[in-house]
C-alpha cells in the first residue's frame, strides 16, 4: 500500500511552515509527557495501588513502548499533520480515521482541563493569598492558565516552541532536584505492605497513570512543521518517551519513600506533600515551581496539538473547513487555536479524577486505532515485528476494562455523538452529489 499524497495542501490558506528541528520536537513530546500526570495523577494511582505505584509506571511505560513503536513508523512511513489520524485515515479508512482523530480531540480537551487544574492547586498551595478560597480560585486560575496558552499558541508555533524548550528544560532540573534531595530523607517503612489492593490495584493504577505517557506521540500532529519529519519524529518519540520512564519511576519511588502511598493518595499537590517532609521551605517552593513550569508546558503542547488535528480533520473535510484557515500573518490555524482554548476552559468545571479518567479512555481507544493501523503496512514498510502492534493494540482495548464507570459512560457517549457526526456528515455529502449529478 503506497502513501497517497494526493491530499498534500497546496493553497496557502492551509499550509503550514517546516522551523522546528530535532530538540524542538523532542521538547515537545517531553513536554507534553511531564505535567499533571507525574505532579497530579500520580497521588490517585498511589491509591490503587500503594507502594506498587513503581510498578504501574514501569508497566505502564512498557505498554506505551509498543504504541511509540507504532506511532514511530507510520510516522515514516505518512509524515503529515495529523498524526494518528492520518494513519487511521489511509491506512484502514476515512471512518476509521475520522474516529482516530475525534477522540484524540475529545481526550486533549480533557487534558487541557486537567493540567489547567494541576498548575491551579500547585499555584493555589504556593501562594497563601490565594488559599482563603481555594476551590474560586483553583477554577479562576485553570481558566486564566488556559486563555493565556490559548494566545500564545495563536502568536505562532516558533514562539510556542521557545517557550516550551525552556519550561522542559526546567522541569526536568526541578525533577531531578526532587530525586536527588528527596533521596536522603526515605523512610523503608512505607513501602510495607508493597501492594495493598493486590495485583487489581496495580492493574487499575496502570489504566490511569498511562495517562501520564500519551504525550510521546503530540510531534506526530505537527509533522508538517518538523524539519525532515520522517527522521525527526521516531528519534523525538523514542528518546522522549525513554527519558521520561526513567524520571517517573525514580520520582514514584522517592515520593512513595518520603511520606507513603496514602499521604500521597490524599493530596492534590502530592509531590509538594511528599517534599515537605524534609522541612526544607526551598526545597518545597522549587518543588511546587517545577509542578507549575510542568503543567504549563503540557498545557501548551496540547492546545498546540487539538489545534492541529482539528486543522487536519478539517482540510481533509471531516470538519467545518473554517477549522483548516490558517491565520495571514501569523501562518497558525487561528480558529481551531481559539475554540480549543474556550473549550478547554469550559472542562476545567468537571472534576478532576473525572476529566483524567475520560481522557484516558479516549486516548487509549486512539491509540489502539493506531496499532491497528500499523498492522496493514507491508513488510517492505515496516521497521518492526507485526507482533508489536498486535499486542499495543490488545493492552489498549485491556487497560479499558479497568477504567471507572463515569470514564467508560462518557468516553462511549462521545464515541457515540462522532460517529452520528460523521454519518450526517456523509449524508449530506452523498445528496449533493446526487443533485450535481
Amino acid at each position: 500500500m503506497k502513501a497517497d499524497d494526493s491530499e498534500e495542501p497546496t493553497g496557502s490558506k492551509d499550509k503550514l511552515k517546516r522551523t522546528l528541528g530535532f530538540f524542538d520536537a523532542t521538547a515537545i513530546s517531553i513536554g507534553a509527557i511531564i505535567g499533571a500526570g507525574i505532579f497530579v495523577v500520580i497521588g490517585i494511582v498511589a491509591g490503587m495501588a500503594g507502594p506498587s505505584l513503581v510498578i504501574s509506571i514501569v508497566i505502564a511505560a512498557g505498554i506505551a513502548s509498543f504504541n511509540a513503536l507504532s506511532f514511530a513508523q507510520l510516522s515514516v512511513y505518512t509524515p503529515k499533520e495529523g498524526g494518528g489520524y492520518q494513519y487511521a485515515y489511509r491506512m484502514i479508512s476515512p471512518y476509521a480515521g475520522f474516529l482516530a482523530g475525534w477522540m484524540w480531540i475529545f481526550s486533549n480537551l480533557f487534558v487541557s482541563a486537567a493540567v489547567s487544574l494541576g498548575f491551579a492547586n500547585y499555584l493555589v498551595a504556593l501562594i497563601p493569598a490565594l488559599s482563603s478560597n481555594a476551590v474560586n480560585a483553583v477554577n479562576v486560575v485553570a481558566v486564566a492558565v488556559c486563555l493565556l496558552f490559548t494566545f500564545l499558541n495563536y502568536r505562532g508555533i516558533r514562539q510556542s516552541a521557545i517557550v516550551n524548550n525552556v519550561l522542559v528544560v526546567s522541569k526536568i532540573l526541578i525533577l531531578l532536584f526532587f530525586i536527588v534531595f528527596g533521596l536522603g530523607f526515605v523512610n523503608f517503612n512505607n513501602f510495607n505492605p508493597v501492594a495493598p489492593n493486590g495485583f487489581l490495584g496495580v492493574v487499575e493504577g496502570t489504566s490511569l497513570i498511562f495517562f501520564a505517557f500519551f504525550g510521546f506521540a503530540r510531534v506526530t500532529i505537527l509533522a508538517e512543521e518538523i524539519k525532515d519529519a520522517s527522521r525527526t519524529i521516531p528519534r523525538a518519540i523514542i528518546l522522549s518517551l525513554a527519558l521520561s520512564t526513567v524520571l517517573y519511576a525514580l520520582v514514584g519511588f522517592v515520593a512513595v519513600g518520603l511520606v507513603g502511598s496514602n499521604s500521597l493518595s490524599q493530596s492534590a499537590s502530592p509531590l509538594a506533600s511528599a517534599i515537605s517532609v524534609t522541612r526544607n521551605l526551598t526545597a518545597l517552593f522549587v518543588v511546587s515551581l517545577g509542578a507549575i513550569i510542568a503543567t504549563a508546558s503540557v498545557l501548551l503542547t496540547t492546545i498546540l496539538g487539538v489545534s492541529r488535528m482539528t486543522f487536519a480533520m478539517a482540510r481533509n473535510g471531516q470538519l467545518p473547513t473554517l477549522l483548516s484557515q490558517t491565520h495571514p500573518r501569523f501562518q497558525t490555524p487561528h480558529y481551531s487555536i481559539l475554540i480549543t482554548g474556550l473549550l478547554s476552559s469550559i472542562l476545567v468545571f468537571g472534576g478532576f479524577s473525572r476529566i483524567v479518567a475520560v481522557s484516558t479512555f479516549s486516548l487509549l481507544f486512539h491509540h489502539a486505532l493506531v496499532n491497528l493501523s500499523a498492522t496493514r503496512l507491508k513488510a517492505e514498510n515496516r521497521r518492526y515485528p507485526v507482533f508489536i502492534s498486535v499486542l499495543g493494540f490488545i493492552l489498549c482495548l485491556a487497560l479499558l476494562a479497568f477504567l471507572s464507570r463515569d470514564a467508560l459512560v462518557i468516553g462511549i457517549a462521545g464515541l457515540a455523538v462522532g460517529s452520528l457526526y460523521y454519518a450526517l456528515v456523509n449524508k449530506r455529502r452523498k445528496m449533493q452529489k446526487r443533485l450535481l449529478n
